[in-house]
């Protein structure tokens, strides 16, 4: 019986690359979707949401596929931040999360189309930022310029000299997509990528 295919509800490169390292073929597609957060949304209520509604957004376009969502903000205080879009937006973010620890909250949904059933987790990892002075946040913006991550912060490159500690289940939840998870939710619907 020939397996599902896998499609990646995401035009995000990080979630690419994390998906590629299960060494199974998949698609990529563009969900197109309204990211802004509903009033009295818990940033855990939001990326769940956020990650069934991309899945549930590109499945049409596909027969018998699994597809995979998935997003993430950091919470500062309850509130989420999210992708920061522009330099000044970023050095705020960072400027805030000074000295803190910040939870990232990464969901990740698997919705088979063949059945119509969908599963999803969110995934908790958290950071605790340096006291860095404002001149290491502008010198970090002007090198890597990580305006479409979550927190403007990037564990996986530069960003790490910003960081005194890191703890959670799974590092990939960090970087966008939380692989342990995402075995799992495969594994419900069937489909394991160790043959």
């Amino acid at each position: 019986m020939p397996r599902p295919t896998l499609v990646l509800a995401s035009t995000s490169p990080y979630r690419r690359e994390l998906l590629a390292r299960l060494r199974v073929p998949f698609e990529v597609a563009a969900p197109g979707i309204d990211e802004t957060p509903r009033p009295g949304e818990s940033p855990h209520a939001l990326v769940e949401r956020l990650s069934r509604e991309k899945a549930l957004a590109v499945a049409p376009r596909f027969a018998d596929a699994l597809v995979i969502g998935s997003d993430q903000v950091a919470v500062l205080d309850g509130v989420p931040l999210s992708k920061p879009g522009t330099h000044e937006r970023a050095v705020a973010q960072l400027a805030a999360m000074r000295g803190r620890t910040i939870e990232f909250l990464t969901g990740v949904a698997v919705h088979a189309t063949a059945t119509g059933a969908t599963h999803a987790r969110v995934v908790p990892y958290f950071v605790e930022f340096r006291d860095y002075a404002d001149a290491e946040a502008e010198a970090y913006l002007d090198a890597e310029r990580p305006y479409d991550c979550a927190g403007a912060a990037k564990a996986e490159g530069l960003g790490i000299a910003l960081i005194r500690r890191m703890a959670g289940d799974d590092p990939t939840a960090l970087v966008g997509l939380p692989l342990i998870a995402l075995v799992d939710l495969l594994a419900m619907h069937g489909f394991r990528p160790l043959p």
